[in-house]
């Protein structure tokens, strides 16, 4: 077994390479990306920008992504650092998220092997996986159950019941300190969030990421989909 280990490293780093080079390249909207350590690539430190028209609009939440060795064989996981109240993210900040999964055949999870991870997926489809997660959680399958409930009465009462969104609120307001610490513009406009920039060289520091499109969620209220996040809202909670 350990003889094949010098081979997995030689293929993670070549697939994150590339993977970190397409995405200075061609960045994702509301992202910056950067490596915890330059000396290590399987240490990610990823902070998004909270999307306009959403709970989450002004916010900077950061999180790392920690790849293993036979990446993309196997799925990174994804953590959040900053405190974060929603239906699919545990209280340690772990992200409840199908595609973060290893597609194994697991009944109880409901999920299908289908959902969950696979090579072709990578750190693209993960970061608009979480977008759409934040956007649109899913109560079928709860990682923080009070989150879920609270997040119910306030889709259920069409916004009325404010509690969800002003926990939100709160924690927004709270990251605008770190963003000042650390040099950060959050975009709080659709035109500054939409706003394309090209990457600057990894010892010039990192920028705001973005991509060419935004899908303004205007349908956050009908939230008839997925989370511990997937097609198939089956009812079934995960431990």
């Amino acid at each position: 077994m350990a003889q094949h280990a010098p081979s997995h490293v030689a293929s993670s780093q070549k697939a994150l390479m590339l993977e970190m080079k397409s995405l200075q390249e061609e960045p994702v909207e509301g992202f910056k990306i950067t490596l915890v350590d330059e000396a290590d690539l399987y240490n990610w430190e990823v902070a998004i920008f909270g999307p306009p028209n959403t709970h989450y609009e002004g916010g900077y939440f950061k999180a790392r992504i920690k790849f293993p060795i036979d990446y993309p064989y196997s799925p990174p996981a994804f953590r959040f650092l900053t405190k974060m109240w929603h239906p699919n993210i545990y209280e340690n900040g772990d992200v409840c998220i199908s595609i973060l999964h290893p597609p194994v055949d697991d009944p109880q999870s409901g999920e299908l092997p289908s959902e969950r991870w696979n090579p072709t997926q990578n750190v693209r489809t993960i970061l608009l996986s979480v977008i759409s997660l934040l956007n649109e959680p899913n109560t079928f399958s709860p990682a923080n159950v009070d989150a879920s409930v609270m997040y119910r009465k306030w889709r259920d009462s069409k916004g009325k019941d404010r509690e969800y969104a002003e926990i939100i609120r709160k924690q927004v307001l709270a990251t605008k300190a770190e963003a000042e610490r650390d040099g950060v513009k959050v975009p709080t406009t659709l035109a500054e969030y939409c706003i394309r920039t090209r990457a600057p060289p990894p010892d010039e520091g990192s920028d705001l990421f973005y991509d060419d499109e935004y899908y303004d969620d205007e349908d956050i209220e009908d939230d008839d989909e997925d989370c511990c996040y997937d097609e198939d809202d089956s009812g079934t909670e995960e431990s």
